[in-house]
Order: structure tokens, then sequence, then C-alpha cells
């Protein structure tokens, strides 16, 4: 059985990493996809795969999320691709590496954009679609870094923790219509997030964290991920042995703290 036959997806951040790799697994299951990130090439790429690997259609719109007085317009060109969407999946995302104090305003302020507001303007621009239509489902990657501070991460988590805050308004608020929220909370996956978090001064970071190259393959995730999608999972933390620091943070905060203050950032 396609578990996802007839259901219109839109993933952002599509072009590597957990989208890619989501798009693949909705593929196999037949979905019909619309994939959005930056690098319109990747982009046709993943394109092509996902239509070997099965999927019912598949429209590309590469876009640059940063742009957030646009991206009202995008949501609005998404859902003039097939006429309806049913999964939207806000999984693109930037990442830090620099102090609090040493870190740009404007560095902050693009975090921000791409990691909150992006994913806030696409969600109140289709949701209204997806009442309308009897029901949808909201899917979100945030972080282990949006459950505690994060050395080096201020922008980040920030960004994470207001997802968190969002999503489960949405999901409170809009659960009688039968909209589902899905939380996605990774800790280490093997991406190249690390290689593009943005400096103190908004330059790439350049280089895979060796933490990050520790972590779980972005298939593992995405099949994880695909499976919580289809059983409309409330969270799911996705990651090695680090994600035992969301327990500890939730029982016993004092030590999480500590921890946190002695987690090697790179």
């Amino acid at each position: 059985m396609q578990k996802f036959k007839n259901k219109v997806i839109w993933i952002t951040g599509a072009s590597s990493g957990i989208g890619e790799s989501c798009a693949y697994r909705f593929a196999q299951e037949g979905g019909s996809l619309i994939l959005t990130a930056l690098e319109e090439e990747l982009l046709s790429g993943v394109q092509e795969k996902c239509v070997q690997l099965g999927a019912t259609a598949v429209s590309i719109l590469p876009f640059d999320l940063s742009h957030i007085e646009e991206l009202e317009s995008l949501a609005n060109k998404a859902l003039q691709q097939y006429g309806r969407i049913d999964i939207l999946y806000n999984n693109a995302g930037i990442s830090q590496r620099s102090t609090t104090l040493e870190t740009d305003i404007s560095v902050i302020r693009k975090i921000m954009n791409i990691n909150y507001y992006a994913p806030v303007i696409l969600t109140k621009t289709i949701l209204p679609q997806m009442i309308s239509n009897g029901g949808g489902q909201l899917v979100v990657t945030t972080s282990i870094a949006g459950k505690f501070g994060f050395p080096l991460r201020s922008a980040y988590c920030s960004s994470k923790h207001a997802l968190y805050g969002f999503f489960e308004t949405i999901q409170a608020e809009y659960y009688n219509q039968n909209i589902h929220v899905t939380i996605v909370c990774p800790g280490r996956v093997r991406t190249n997030i690390s290689f593009y978090a943005l400096e103190k001064d908004g330059t790439q970071h350049g280089k895979l964290d060796a933490g990050q190259a520790g972590g779980v393959s972005a298939e593992k995730a995405a099949k994880q991920i695909v499976y919580a999608v289809y059983r409309k999972k409330r969270e799911i933390l996705v990651g090695g042995k680090e994600l035992i620091m969301t327990y500890i943070k939730r029982f016993f905060p004092n030590m999480a703290a500590k921890l946190a203050r002695k987690i090697k950032t790179t």
C-alpha cells in the first residue's frame, strides 16, 4: 500500500539532508510533491529521482526563504501546482557558530527569518485552505536545541524554541478542525547543516563538525520521520545518544544546564 497516494506534500529545504531524504520516502509512497530550496539545479536532481521512485507528480519551486516579504506569494504558487496542499513540511533551516555578543544583529535576523518567520508565514497562508478542505497536516523540523540553550547557537536555539511555541499553539487551536501537527526534533543527523551555518559576520562555517559527522544518516532519519507523519504523531525525536539530553532537561533541569555548559560545540 502506498501510504501517501493522493496526498500533496510540500517540503522546504528539499535539496539535501533530511528534506531530500524525506522527499524520496514520500515519493516511494506515491505522494505528489512540491519541492522548495535555494538551489534550482540540486532541486531538479531530487525531482528526477523522486519521479523514478514512484511519485505521482513532482514540481519544484526554487526560492530563498530569507526573502520573507515574498513568502505569501510563494505559498500561493505552491497551492496552484495541484490545487491544494495536504501536508506542509517546514523543514528548511540554517544554523549558527558564534557567541551571542559577537554575532551581528543581521545574522540573528537572517536566522530568525529562515527558521521561524518563514514557517509562520507559509503556515498562515496554507492553513485556511487546509481547513476549508476538511483538514491537513503541518510538519516542522525543530531541534533538540529547541529544548535547551546550547553554546554558539543563541539565534538558532531561539528560532527553534519559537517553533515549538507556534506549532503547539496551532495544534491546540485547530485540532478540532482536523489539523494535525508533527514536530520533528533531530539531534545529530549527518547533513550539511554545519557547513552552511553562519559565523558571527554571516560568512559560512564551511566545514562538517565532528558531532554532525558522527550523527545518524539522513536516510535513517527520514524513515522514522515519514512513518511518524503517516501515524500523525505529535512529536518525534531523531538521532542517537544525544537525545538523552531532552529527558535530562525535563526531569533534571539543573543537571541539564551544567551539561550544556560542557558540550563540545564543534
